[in-house]
């Protein structure tokens, strides 16, 4: 009889701690989730802002070898993403592919090309801002007052790709915000659930003399090893939705490169242990402050 009373404890405990682990994963999961579209949020604004393009033209008196020592040079400077010098030949084909009336507009000029060898550039994702093309095109302008008449690149679509992002940002802001709030609400009452199982044994500790620490040590421990894993168990998660998006779905890519992937996984691991550490360590004080009849 004391046998089957036995395993069947035993057993309410594996079950209580799978249980635990399972329902922290999920948390971290969901956690895991808003910090993958942080980090990608990032990489998109990065590719987003580095995808803007900014042209410079020249003087008429100035040949395409002059063009190109510019080039050359604007290549060292260290705000561009890309330099290429453009050839009224490649610029005419372009503008072909580019424009529907375009056959019409070339018509006018009777067969000549009226466009002039211009450089375009896209700016390092740093510099793609309000402030930092117009600092990009007073640099240019100083350093060649005389061969470059203009610097243009769309200033609206500069600050709608800023701005934009912004928005979405504070948006996973307020997300990320919120889920952790629930996310530490659900792993102490969990963690909770757990030790409540286990609180005559703390207390008759706490009774045979043992002290706070040294009764604390070992569900603090197991408290850290639960969380890690936990979090192992959430990121295995995490990279089958990765997985399964990838290859279901074909509008949406996920692309986090190897050092995005080690700070998600790392940051689930740290984040699942401290949450774990901080709710047992509240929930152990509460159970050794209790009398012994509120016990029951």
């Amino acid at each position: 009889m004391s046998n089957t009373a036995q395993a069947a404890s035993k057993k309410g405990l594996r079950t209580s701690y799978i249980s635990t682990v399972i329902g922290i994963s999920l948390v971290l999961f969901l956690i895991g989730l808003v910090l993958a579209g942080i980090l990608g949020l990032d990489s998109i604004q990065r590719q987003a802002r580095e995808s803007l393009q900014g042209d410079l033209f020249f003087g008429v008196e100035y040949n395409a070898a002059d063009i190109k020592q510019v080039e050359q040079e604007l290549k060292s400077w260290d705000c561009f993403k890309e330099v290429t010098f453009v050839s009224p030949e490649r610029a005419i084909e372009e503008f072909k592919g580019s424009d529907e009336n375009s056959t019409e507009i070339l018509a006018i000029f009777e067969g000549e090309n009226p466009l002039p060898p211009t450089i375009n550039f896209r700016p390092l994702s740093s510099h793609a801002t309000k402030k930092g093309m117009a600092s990009i095109k007073s640099r240019i302008l100083k350093a060649y007052p005389e061969m470059v008449t203009e610097v243009n690149y769309d200033a609206s679509a500069v600050e709608d790709v800023n701005l934009g992002f912004k928005q979405i940002a504070f948006l996973i802001l307020v997300v990320a915000g919120l889920l952790i709030l629930v996310a530490v609400a659900m792993i102490n009452n969990t963690i909770r659930l757990s030790l409540y199982s286990k609180r005559f044994t703390i207390k008759t500790m706490q009774l045979v003399g043992a002290t706070g620490g040294f009764i604390r040590r070992p569900f603090l421990l197991q408290a850290i090893f639960q969380g890690i894993i936990a979090g192992v168990i959430g990121m295995a998660f995490l990279m089958t939705v990765f997985f399964a998006v990838n290859n279901i779905l074909d509008i949406i890519e996920i692309n986090l490169s190897l050092l995005e992937l080690a700070i998600l996984f790392a940051s689930i691991l740290i984040i699942g242990a401290l949450l774990t550490l901080v709710s047992t360590w509240f929930a152990l004080n509460k159970y050794l402050r209790m009398k012994l009849d509120d016990l029951y």
